[in-house]
């Protein structure tokens, strides 16, 4: 494991899921499972999310468009919040989410929007009281 890549990704993790959602991510994993949290942690979020090339709202974007069309509904409600983290809008996140009821299907763009109108509620909900989206 590459202890800088690691961390680096830990930190941008945090930042864009939430420091409570990561550290029970975390907290949870065993020796079974900590080894896909390293890779997760080093490669997606330090690697990749960790280059400069593009803003992370626009990795946000990608990220609600990709998980939409793998139909991967709990990933996809992280990351709608994660979004919305980094400053995409929800007009923004209805825009990608229409452009895949295009590109891959409307039943496809349908659960998606079920999933991140439930995200951007809790979102909100957290924001309201405090501010632990």
């Amino acid at each position: 494991m590459n202890d800088d890549l690691f961390d680096r990704g830990l930190a941008i993790r945090k930042a864009v899921l939430g420091a409570e959602f990561v550290e029970k991510s975390l907290a949870g994993a065993d020796e079974f499972t900590m080894p896909l949290q390293e890779l997760v942690t080093e490669y997606c979020w330090g690697a990749v999310w960790g280059r400069e090339e593009l803003p992370k709202r626009i990795r946000s974007m990608l990220n609600i468009a990709m998980l939409s069309v793998l139909n991967r509904p709990n990933e996809l409600k992280v990351h709608v919040a994660g979004a919305l983290r980094n400053g995409v809008s929800k007009t923004e996140i209805r825009e990608v989410l229409l452009q895949v009821a295009i590109y891959a299907g409307v039943p496809c763009s349908v659960d998606s929007f079920r999933v991140a109108r439930e995200s951007i509620a809790e979102y909100e909900r957290a924001q309201a009281d405090g501010g632990k989206g």
